[in-house]
């Protein structure tokens, strides 16, 4: 890519972000850390990557996306919001008992959300089967998945891992955050996942590992994973947690709490001293 179109997806990224400190700060509750860590490659596929439509949420031949680790629900809200599927200030809006932003992705409600998740494990399941639809119908759409690394520890992922590859599903990309910290702490202390990419080859897979914030390496790895037939692709990025935020970066405690004033307005600082940057370069 250029580097006038790097530079425009670094500026989203960064509003991205922006959303997320927003909707934990006016919710008072939710799950930044994990939501700051996907906020690039969220922006890759919705800006450049994905077959999708805002004026025409459910068409039948747009790429599929699932959240599969939902509480980062902030962060797809954020990049829905900026893409067009709905006002960008009902961010603020986020976990309010009136509010169609819930604290998981809720596809009843909410335009652009393909599928209900927040019980980790189960989300990829759903999108092997969008992409087992896909492949019986000539490989109508592709379908995108973020897992968090935690979330692999569940059983449910290998399951649904096994039988992806069975059925030869390239269409489907699944894409690990590993940022190495889960609500409990590093996920070598909860229950160690690794080697993350030796277990989906195992298991059929492609694998590639990227650095989750370059976008550069993001680009390669999607278009390595639809040039790969007979096999789904897994993506491994490395992350870091809260990314984008000094004082949230790579600390577990920032998995599940939400900024008070102080801190909003410290983490606000930053994201827009970090967009005057990108625009001046």
């Amino acid at each position: 890519m250029d580097k006038a179109e790097k530079k425009q997806l670094k500026k989203i990224a960064c509003n991205v972000r922006k959303g997320v400190i927003e909707g934990t700060f006016n919710a008072k509750s939710g799950h930044p850390g994990g939501s700051l860590s996907i906020a690039d490659i969220l922006t890759y596929l919705y800006f450049k990557e994905m077959n999708i439509d805002p004026k025409d949420p459910h068409k039948a031949d747009r790429d599929r996306f699932v959240l599969s680790k939902g509480h980062a629900a902030p962060a797809l809200y954020a990049v829905l919001a900026e893409r067009g599927f709905f006002p960008v200030d009902d961010l603020k809006t986020l976990r309010k008992s009136d509010s169609y932003l819930q604290g998981h992705p809720n596809m009843n409600y909410v335009p652009g959300v393909d599928m209900s998740t927040g019980s980790l494990g189960q989300g990829v399941s759903a999108a092997v089967g969008m992409a087992l639809a896909s492949k019986r119908g000539g490989d109508l759409f592709r379908v995108y998945t973020i897992l968090g690394d935690g979330e692999i520890q569940e059983g449910q992922v290998w399951e649904a891992a096994m039988f992806a590859a069975a059925k030869k599903l390239d269409t489907l990309t699944v894409i690990v955050d590993n940022n190495n910290l889960q609500i409990d702490g590093t996920v070598e202390e909860v229950n160690s996942p690794y080697p993350i990419p030796e277990k989906f080859a195992a298991f059929g897979f492609n694998t590639i590992e990227i650095c989750g914030h370059c976008f550069d390496e993001i680009e390669n790895a999607l278009e390595n994973a639809k040039s790969v037939k007979g096999k789904p692709t897994a993506i491994i990025m490395k992350t870091v947690k809260g990314k984008g935020v000094s004082f949230m970066e790579n600390k577990v405690n920032w998995h599940g709490s939400a900024p008070n004033k102080e801190q909003y307005d410290e983490a606000m600082a930053e994201l827009n001293a970090a967009a005057a940057a990108i625009d001046a370069e």
